[in-house]
């Protein structure tokens, strides 16, 4: 994964277009990223780093690239989207494309902004958009589960195992559970299913506005959330760390003259893995890293001054990258 994508999703009315226009206006300039090709409904934005920004002006690089989010601003969902009501199908098949879902629920209180269903009630809201996406989820699920069962019986080659998970899968939607948990699993990847993406609720409104309950309902999904009034603060910095930290993604990397630049890679990643987000050929052709902490760059002042300290480690294939390591990456 080099880059993160987040659907924004939520009824009509609750903020998602504030929060859409405060990404829009702030669109980064990034060589080689194709914004040509990008609809008008997908937003780009900046990682915010003060990491890239220090190893920058150490390097005093020509360019800066920083690690990018797209936001997909997606149509207002209402009750009954599952089966096309409003822009139902096409809004849930474009939540699939992306890593994980950004859920905004109205908490301010307006009586010039009308409600979809008449009154301000976050808890309720969430209830239905949860509800839509789990019966999406169950007809996508319902709809492979005969072909599986029939691959099982020829005795296909892991069918088996995608046919328990999607039994599994099958019983949980039915009791209204989300599936974060089985995300990594093949069958859930391949279908790419709406409630194993990772959410993060953007609570719209002052701290007072957040009603008793909501929180710990949230916290039950394993979910995370922040507080934000979307029309006084437009920054996005805290909902792109919580997405960060929710799909488990660091940063690493790399600077020099012509460029610094930050790469975006899931946790736990070992080195000729982490190395293929820079090039492909290089995890193939990987030989090892010359690696250093960013802070420990930034103490010694230069890559050839922590050289000549003998802080630049030099590590194999095994070696697992670290939020904030420097790389150089040695390849065949």
């Amino acid at each position: 994964m080099n880059k993160l994508s987040l659907g924004i999703v939520g009824l009509p009315n609750v903020g998602k277009s504030t929060l859409f226009s405060a990404i829009t206006k702030n669109p980064v300039n990034i060589a080689n990223y194709p914004f040509c090709t990008i609809d008008p409904n997908i937003g780009v934005v900046s990682v915010p780093d003060e990491r890239l920004e220090k190893l920058n002006e150490m390097s005093k690089s020509k360019k800066k690239i920083p690690a990018v989010v797209e936001f997909y601003d997606i149509a207002g969902l209402v009750r009954g989207a599952n089966k096309g009501e409003g822009l139902g199908n096409q809004f849930l098949s474009h939540i699939r494309e992306t890593n994980a879902i950004v859920e905004v629920l109205r908490c301010f209180k307006s009586t010039e902004i009308v409600h979809v269903e008449n009154s301000v009630d976050p808890i309720r809201d969430m209830e239905i958009i949860n509800a839509e996406l789990t019966f999406k989820d169950l007809d996508t699920v319902e709809k492979i589960l005969k072909s599986l069962e029939a691959e099982a019986r020829s005795g296909k080659k892991d069918a088996l195992k995608d046919l328990e998970v999607a039994k599994k899968v099958h019983e949980r939607l039915l009791r209204g559970e989300l599936l974060v948990d089985l995300r990594n699993e093949p069958i859930v990847k391949k279908l790419q299913l709406l409630t194993a993406k990772p959410q993060v609720y953007l609570l719209n409104g002052d701290p007072e506005d957040v009603p008793a309950g909501l929180v710990e309902k949230i916290k039950a999904l394993g979910a995370d959330y922040i507080v934000k009034n979307i029309i006084k603060d437009q920054d996005l910095g805290e909902l792109i760390r919580k997405s960060y930290s929710i799909l488990d993604l660091i940063s690493f990397f790399t600077t020099g003259e012509d460029e610094t630049r930050a790469w975006t890679i899931v946790k736990g990643e070992k080195a000729p893995q982490a190395s293929g987000t820079i090039h492909t050929d290089f995890e193939k052709s990987f030989i090892r890293a010359e690696t250093i902490s960013w802070n420990k760059l930034l103490e010694a002042g230069s890559w050839s001054k922590a050289k000549q300290k003998g802080w630049i480690r030099s590590e194999g294939k095994e070696y697992v990258f670290q939020d904030g390591d420097v790389v150089e990456i040695k390849h065949g």
